[in-house]
């Protein structure tokens, strides 16, 4: 398993070829040989350039069996720049659907960019017309709405799902034809801007094991019509904490431990030696004499 992010800002011109045509074959496998023409395959390939894909392949044979491309929304939030992360598209080959990765392309990757990020609260957001995905966003992320129990919509909720139907309906494939209701945070007809070979009917979609979260798209949800939910919800310690707790193999927690402690020797420990060392420039900050 790879994440990369920004890969047409990080990687060499033959590595981002070879991510995007391992990435192209598990649309393939997906989709019968088809592909898609929105976000990350955009004819234009900027989405590259904002998005952190994760790539999972087979340690048999290397193939590429499942991706997730969560593009990096740009925001703001009380008149300063800030992000969303969008949970974006996720493809798993057919064959390798009951090997449980879900944890790897879901939590993994938030839970990386939270570390990355210094811990800081990270918002996110999702749109989905499938039960099984409604509820693992409301139960994995925190202050989630809709959908989430006990969650109501705030400010935030609602300023930020503005923003993004304003300007980012590229990211998720969604025309601008497509209507929204503010209030209750549904996409109708969502289906015309490029993704249209996902629509899929309510009895196709998958379940969720809670009843709630089935019912709820059933009765707030046209699919005929072609209707979206959009979640908006936040990552933050208590989100860290329960991925740890519930979601993460035990035999996976030796390895994300070493890469969690690389990454805060990176954002923390190395930064502060090197801050100590006073006889050495550290350009802009500290210039050489």
């Amino acid at each position: 398993m790879e994440i990369v992010e920004r890969p047409a800002l990080s990687l060499s011109p033959a590595e981002l070829d070879a991510l995007v045509s391992a990435c192209r074959m598990v649309v393939a496998a997906c989709l019968d040989g088809r592909q898609l023409d929105y976000g990350l395959f955009a004819p234009d390939g900027l989405a590259w350039e904002r998005s952190v894909v994760t790539l999972v392949r087979r340690t048999r044979d290397g193939a590429p069996i499942a991706f997730n491309a969560m593009p990096l929304l740009r925001v703001e939030r009380g008149g300063a720049p800030g992000e969303v992360l969008h949970l974006g598209l996720v493809m798993v080959d057919p064959a390798e659907r009951s090997a449980g990765l879900s944890w790897i392309l879901y939590g993994l990757t938030c839970f990386a960019l939270f570390v990355r990020r210094g811990l800081r609260p990270l918002w996110i957001s999702s749109v989905t017309q499938v039960p099984a995905v409604v509820g693992m966003v409301a139960e994995t992320f925190d202050h989630v709405y809709p959908a989430q129990q006990g969650t109501r919509a705030s400010f935030a909720h609602h300023h930020l799902a503005h923003q993004i139907m304003r300007t980012q309906r590229d990211a998720f494939g969604v025309g601008e034809d497509a209507g929204f209701d503010p209030a209750a945070q549904i996409i109708t007809n969502a289906y015309t801007g490029g993704s249209d070979n996902l629509k899929k009917s309510f009895e196709v979609a998958a379940k969720h094991r809670d009843e709630r979260y089935n019912r709820f798209c059933s009765e707030m949800l046209d699919y005929a019509r072609g209707d979206d939910v959009l979640q908006i919800g936040r990552i933050d310690l208590a989100t860290a904490r329960r991925f740890l707790a519930r979601s993460v193999p035990r035999s996976a927690v030796p390895q994300l431990a070493v890469q969690g402690i690389i990454l805060a020797i990176q954002a923390v420990v190395a930064p502060l030696v090197q801050w100590l060392a006073a006889d050495k420039p550290l350009g802009r900050l500290r210039p050489a004499r």
